[in-house]
């Protein structure tokens, strides 16, 4: 039984393993920067550790002296298993879900470290840089994307009076596309309460000023933005 490899091939893997270790820290350092929940260490190690599974994947037990194996039944349990990882730095804050992203990078961080490991350096620092693109200059285009879908407002007042028509009223008079999407009236025992959904189709600055004149409409309880696809 050999315990050991060719100093060549050894050389090789080492190479690739460092690798791993730093187009994970690229990553990690970006997420770091933005003070993320998973920074340098978490992609690091995820990165490094991918590439270690896949490396004894495909070297390891053929280094004891066993027979070849399919390197791809380790490895691809890498896939799945980092999934754990990456739900643990998913979570609810008041409604929206928070760190997808950052679940999404460290999946493809472990892609990055089985690639190094499979020997396709060239791919792992694509990735790497495409990732990079993904994560730092696509946000901005995303917000422009979103100012042209425009939000969501809902009203909320006491179903009394002509308050409807005051809210659109008021939606007629910004200078913001409105659309009345739906209308909901809940009976109460006193009064009852009115829900009316508009689609806003302007700027932020515009946006906001609309919400300030509804919010200052008598009867007005409540109004809330929701960006779309957000």
């Amino acid at each position: 039984m050999t315990l050991g490899l060719g100093g060549a091939e050894l050389l090789t893997q080492l190479l690739l393993l460092v690798l791993a270790f730093v187009l994970s820290a690229v990553i990690g350092v970006e997420r770091e920067i933005r003070l993320k929940s998973a920074g340098l260490r978490t992609h690091i190690l995820v990165g490094v550790g991918s590439a270690l599974f896949t490396l004894v994947s495909a070297y390891g037990f053929t280094a004891l002296g066993l027979p070849p194996t399919d390197p791809s039944r380790i490895a691809a349990q890498v896939v799945t298993g980092i999934g754990f990882v990456g739900a643990g730095v998913i979570f609810v804050n008041r409604g929206n879900v928070v760190g997808l992203t950052t679940a999404a990078s460290i999946w493809v961080t472990a892609a990055v470290g089985m690639a190094c490991a499979a020997g396709l350096p060239v791919l792992a620092i694509a990735g790497t840089l495409l990732l990079l693109v993904a994560v730092s200059t696509l946000p901005a285009a995303e917000r422009l994307l979103r100012r042209a879908a425009g939000s969501v407002l809902t009203v909320q007042a006491a179903d009394a009076g002509d308050v409807l028509t005051r809210v659109l009223d008021a939606c007629a008079a910004s200078k913001a596309h409105t659309v009345v999407d739906d209308v909901q009236r809940t009976p109460g025992p006193e009064t009852g309460v009115l829900e009316v959904h508009v689609r806003v189709r302007a700027g932020a600055a515009e946006t906001q000023r609309l919400v300030a004149r509804l919010a200052g409409l008598d009867g007005i309880t409540t109004v809330r933005v929701d960006r779309i696809g957000e």
